[in-house]
């Protein structure tokens, strides 16, 4: 059977602030990249959000960001080497200690938000995260962008990388994500989200926003949690993998906790 790991972000709610459903995505994916308090969730919450999954064998991963609550982690910020290093490791630390007493594990980290696009691209910060991930024992894969320089800068260092497309984002016609600041970069039809889905597992290609059709290789889908309509979106793909006979699981071998 074809299989396909279905991510979302979660945790990211922060006090009386409520982000996204987590609840309701914990039924539908098989991954939850969990928020580490630098760019959005409190502990409480990401407490809660860790038994849920665990209660609904999610595999968890620590969504390490910049230190940015203000602006939820989407503004570039110029830091790096060991400063970034020690920040990426303090937020995996803070979410396996949670999830210890959630009754699970951190199996995996993806960047969040502007961390994420510039430690993709840029070598400095590429190596501050390879550099974190290799100080606690090089065991926990990496979830980052399909194709970018930072998959084979993080293989090469001898770390385990899944290679990510989005559900609920446009590409350019070179395979790249059109731009947040650009109308249509966000896609929020169900219908045809869960289309572009499906094709993509099944061919491994997306629609480009030119209409041509460009090849990414992923093994790991997101639906982003605090994007309008995320849980119809998700509810969306997750029922045409179904119906498609593609099973959602983690990318992540064995037992989530």
């Amino acid at each position: 059977m074809v299989n396909i790991d279905l991510n979302s972000d979660l945790g990211e709610s922060f006090g009386p602030w409520k982000m996204g459903d987590d609840a309701a995505l914990l039924e539908l994916v098989s991954s939850a990249n969990i928020a580490c308090g630098f760019h959005a969730g409190d502990p409480e919450g990401m407490l809660g959000t860790l038994r849920a999954a665990a209660a609904r064998d999610v595999a968890v991963g620590a969504h390490v960001g910049y230190r940015d609550l203000a602006g939820f982690g989407r503004r570039p910020l110029g830091i790096g080497g060991a400063a970034l290093t020690a920040d990426v490791i303090y937020q995996i630390g803070a979410l396996r200690a949670l999830a210890a007493v959630a009754g699970t594990r951190v199996r995996y980290v993806k960047p969040h938000g502007a961390l994420y696009n510039t430690a993709a691209h840029d070598p400095e910060q590429g190596a501050a995260l390879i550099a974190a991930l290799t100080a606690l024992g090089g065991q926990l894969p990496l979830l980052t962008l399909a194709g970018a320089p930072l998959v084979g800068r993080a293989r090469a260092a001898g770390l385990t990388v899944i290679e990510e497309a989005f559900a609920d984002r446009a590409y350019t016609a070179r395979g790249t994500l059109v731009p947040r600041t650009k109308a249509g970069a966000l896609l929020d039809d169900p219908g045809l989200i869960a289309r572009r889905v499906v094709r993509f597992v099944e061919n491994g290609t997306l629609e480009a926003d030119d209409g041509s059709h460009v090849r990414v290789a992923a093994g790991s889908i997101c639906v982003h949690g605090d994007s309008p309509g995320a849980v119809a979106i998700a509810r969306e793909v997750r029922a045409a993998l179904d119906a498609a006979g593609i099973s959602v699981q983690p990318f992540t071998a064995g037992p989530c906790n």
